[in-house]
């Protein structure tokens, strides 16, 4: 099945489709993730509370510009949206030091179980449909990744300095 593209002229489909890097040919997810890296290091040069309202706001637009996008493409969860790929990683790299090592770290903790999508991760990716659908298991890939990324600050702290 061919894939419709994407209305890049159009601001939703542009943002869901993470400024362009969804429409990689392979591992589109990948590419908009490393997409995101940028937007959190912009975001971790802000205060705490700065970097969490930021994160908010891109979960909380997340579900209207994927849900849109995928109803306008006529196709549930485009692999091309990766506006939830943006989301999950800022959510991986909450209170995680801006290093070389940490965005490595963060970028391949949260890739890993976007891609495996342990319990429930899966389940509720099977089950839960539109916008919210989309968002919701890298949102949760997120929250796992932000678990390794917080033991990793503990026990291996010099990998953050």
């Amino acid at each position: 099945m061919e894939l419709k593209r994407p209305k890049m002229s159009n601001p939703v489909h542009f943002l869901a489709f993470g400024f362009g890097s969804g429409l990689a040919p392979v591992a589109p997810g990948t590419f908009g993730t490393v997409a995101a890296m940028p937007i959190w290091w912009l975001c971790a040069q802000l205060p705490m509370w700065g970097y969490l309202l930021a994160t908010v706001l891109v979960i909380a637009v997340g579900p209207y510009l994927c849900g849109k996008t995928s109803h306008d493409m006529n196709v549930h969860d485009h692999p091309g949206i990766v506006w939830d790929e943006i989301a999950g990683l800022l959510v991986t790299m909450i209170a995680v030091p801006v290093t070389p090592l940490g965005a490595l770290a963060g970028f391949l903790a949260f890739r890993f179980f976007d891609i495996i999508k342990p319990w429930p991760i899966g389940w509720l990716d099977r089950r839960v449909e539109g916008g919210l659908g989309i968002m919701v298991d890298d949102l949760l890939a997120g929250v796992y990744a932000a678990v390794v990324m917080q033991l990793l600050i503990v026990f291996l702290p010099s990998w953050f300095s």
